[in-house]
Parts: C-alpha cells; structure tokens; sequence
C-alpha cells in the first residue's frame, strides 16, 4: 500500500510500523508523548476513547476537499464521528458473523444455520451435533457467553443495548441472567467447547477454538472469513447470527473494521489526509486490500473487488450487502471503560460460569456490580 501511494504522490516517502500485539501499549505511550504516527489505526472499541482524549485531528476540514466520501456507504462517515466530531475514516465496514464449516454440519447430520435460525433452534443444532460426533473434543462452536460482541447483538435483538448514549450499562441484571442462563445451558448439553478449551481462547483467530481444531462454527466479525478460510482445512462460509424471533430485529449494525486517524500534533497532515484519500478510493489499493480490513468502504471498490471473483472476498462482500434492509443504527460512541468491561470483566465472568464456579444467577450480579464500577454507575 505505501509503495503503491509513495509512486502515485512523487517526493513523499512514507514510514510504516508493522501492529503487533503491544500496539496498544505502544499506541497509548506515543500519546502521552504526542509523536503518534501522522497516520495511525484505531478499531471501534478504542477510537472514542482516543477522540475524546484530543488524539485525533479534525478531519472535517479534509473530506470532499482531499478525502472524497461520495462514493462512501450511505452513512459511512458517521462511523468515525464522536461527539458532533468527524476523527476517523472507516477503511472499511462489516459486520458480526457466524463462520461455519458446512461440510461438517452436514456429515453431522444437522441443519447448517441460516439467517432464520433462532437461538433456540441454533442450541439445538450445536447439542445435536456434538450427540452425532461423540466423543473427543470437536464441539459446535465456542462458548458465546464470553463475547461482548455477540452479546450486544443478543440485546439488540430484545431492544436493548450493550451501552447507553450517556456512557452506562443498557441492560439490566436479568438480561445477563438470561444471556448466561442459556450459555450454561449450552455447555451442560455439550452444545459448545468445554472451559479448559475455551479459556485458551485470547479473542482473535489463531486461538478461537475453530482454529484449534475443536469446533466447526465461530462467532466472528465478516472481514475475519480470510483468516478462518486460511486457518481451517476445509472451507468456510458465513451467515448472520441466530435471531431472537421472525418478528425481532437482527440485532445486526455495520461498524468500521478499522478506522484511519491523523495526529493532532502531525506536521504533514494534508500528505496523511491524501494517504487515507488513496487508501479508502483508489482501486489498485482496493484490489491489494481485498476484504481483509472488511469490504471496502467505498461501494465502487466493493463491485470492482467482488467482480473479481476471489471467492472469499465476494463472499464477505455478498454478505455485507445482504444485510442492507436487517441491519440496525449503529450504536453510541463506546465509552471510556468500555474495553476492560468487554475484554476482562466479561469475559472472567464467563470463564468462571464456564468452570461452574458461579451460577448465571451469580454471574448476572458480578457482571452488574464491576460493570458500574467500571463505567461510573
């Protein structure tokens, strides 16, 4: 991507920095020191966080006059605004996701979920198949409860939310009840990976349980199909998660997979601006690019890139498109708190449902009880 950029834009000379897994550590230290990069990645989670802090340029004065949005999904741009503010340039969107080995499903015997699926009939199918395996441990997917993602989904789906416009929980205890109610259910069925296999998971895709070999469907986000198609010895499609009811919504929103963002204290900020221009509107970049950041933000890019018949490209970008008429608004800005509570407290939370050492019951209040405490009530 730099080199094409540095041959289009003669006499700039770009630096890049590979993200590895103390990003943030080293992201959160450039801060403080403000020499953040002229252009740095934020991911939904952080980038409220980051905006509020005064980490991010404005970047209002850039778009349409260097950033061109026209051709940008309807809405686009309202994915990188915090606060009345624009600060961050979708590279992309996409959208949670149910990755499934067909093929599996079928040799089990049991019914591959489709957007109809129910939560009910998807518990059905994942004890099901772990009733046609037998024993080992190869189970239906992994153990949900810990994914604030797909629980957020699961709320929408009951008109609520993970977090409320003013930065607090949008739920209430007997939602998490319920919620954890039916992962322990779930696991006492054998419906999901065991605890000891679940607690290697570290939330991304080497380490989910599909990966490991010991489950055949994950909770994911659309623009990691790549990643689980690469990993996984058979081929995977992908499919909406399971509905609460037909009359319920989906539950589903697209959301950035990444964002761009300039720094405030950057001394070339209209090379950074026309580098994300080029990123997120140039074709040839679209084309490196494929999905793996998510289908391309510009809907131009998305037919150029679907058209050119990479299967799992098309797919990812076949599904975004599917839910054009199910997808919801996108939630409030993810306040301050938002990743410990989703990252640590969910997912210790689970973990100790999981090992049954706590009831859902005790699980609910736990979640509750540092929830507020994290968030400010």
């Amino acid at each position: 991507m730099i080199k094409q950029f540095e041959a289009a834009a003669p006499g700039v000379t770009l630096t890049g920095q590979v993200a590895t897994a103390d990003y943030w550590v080293k992201l959160s230290t450039m801060v403080a020191g403000r020499n953040v990069p002229d252009v740095f990645a934020l991911e939904p989670v952080t980038f409220a966080d980051y905006s509020r802090r005064g980490a991010t340029l404005d970047l209002a004065p850039f778009t349409d006059s260097i950033i061109k949005s026209q051709d940008f999904a309807p809405g686009a741009l309202q994915l990188g605004t915090v606060d009345g503010k624009l600060t961050g340039i979708p590279t992309s969107l996409n959208a949670a996701a149910l990755i499934v080995n067909n093929e599996a499903l079928e040799k089990a015997g049991v019914a591959v979920p489709t957007a109809s699926t129910t939560w009910e009939q998807f518990k059905s199918i994942c004890i099901g198949f772990r009733k046609a395996v037998g024993s080992g441990n190869v189970f239906a997917v992994g153990n949900g409860a810990r994914y604030s993602f797909v629980f957020e989904v699961w709320l929408r789906q009951r008109g609520k939310t993970l977090f409320t416009q003013d930065g607090h929980l949008g739920f209430e205890e007997a939602d998490a009840a319920e919620w954890f109610d039916y992962w322990d259910q779930m696991a006492k069925a054998g419906g999901c990976a065991t605890a000891d296999i679940q607690a290697l998971d570290k939330g991304n895709i080497e380490t989910n349980p599909v990966a490991t070999g010991n489950a055949v469907m994950a909770f994911a986000y659309s623009n990691q199909l790549a990643g689980y198609s690469a990993l996984a010895k058979s081929e995977m499609s992908i499919g909406s998660l399971p509905i609460r009811d037909s009359a319920a919504p989906s539950g589903l929103f697209y959301r950035p997979s990444t964002l761009w963002s300039i720094s405030p204290w950057s001394k070339s900020p209209e090379t950074a601006a026309k580098f994300i221009d080029f990123f997120v509107n140039n074709a040839s970049a679209g084309h490196s690019l494929g999905t793996e950041r998510g289908v391309p933000v510009n809907t131009k890019i998305q037919s150029d890139v679907a058209a050119a018949g990479e299967k799992v490209s098309k797919q990812a970008i076949d599904y975004i498109v599917s839910l054009k008429h199910r997808v919801g608004a996108y939630p409030p800005a993810i306040p301050i708190g938002a990743a410990e509570f989703s990252q640590q407290v969910l997912t210790a939370t689970a973990d100790a449902l999981a090992f049954e050492q706590i009831t859902p019951s005790d699980a609910a209040k736990q979640l509750m009880s540092e929830g507020k405490r994290i968030l400010g009530g």
